[in-house]
């Protein structure tokens, strides 16, 4: 059987969540369960206004869809789809997406988290804080907790 291809865009825009899972069952016969999981910019209790987002060109693209293709295989989807945004995005608006899409649940759950721990990881993407007074806070750093979410999957 030949494996699905993933969908993988990094974009400025927004996107829509109920679009893309709709594009998802249409082009993966044989769904039992379909995860999303769409990750907002926090407001941190208020003090949050945005986060910056950059990313390196093509080198997002290839490694997302690098992790993509591992899920795909490791977990039999049937369907990946992974969107990552980037510029300036305010508090509450969305920033990332992946739809995994398998026979049964449990396979759509753990595809999607393990996306979603790999591309916290291993994809070039940095963020830059800004303040709701104004202020532009520091590139956010690495966390050791998302180290460790994506080595439970070793």
């Amino acid at each position: 059987m030949v494996s699905p291809a993933p969908t993988i865009r990094v974009q400025r825009e927004d996107f829509d969540l109920q679009t893309e899972v709709d594009r998802l069952k249409k082009a993966a016969p044989g769904v039992g369960a379909i995860v999303t999981f769409s990750g907002l910019c926090r407001d941190e209790g208020g003090t949050l206004a945005a986060l910056e987002l950059e990313h390196y060109p093509g080198m997002a693209e290839a490694e997302m869809a690098r992790i993509a293709e591992l899920a795909i295989e490791r977990f039999g989807l049937l369907g990946l789809t992974a969107i990552h945004r980037f510029g300036k995005i305010a508090a509450r608006e969305n920033i990332v997406l992946v739809i995994a899409a398998a026979p049964h649940r449990q396979a759509a759950f753990d595809g999607a988290s393990f996306v979603m721990d790999y591309l916290k990881t291993s994809a070039p993407f940095w963020k830059r804080e800004h303040g709701s007074d104004g202020s532009d806070g520091d590139w956010v750093s690495a966390k050791d907790a998302d180290d460790a979410a994506r080595d439970k999957w070793k």
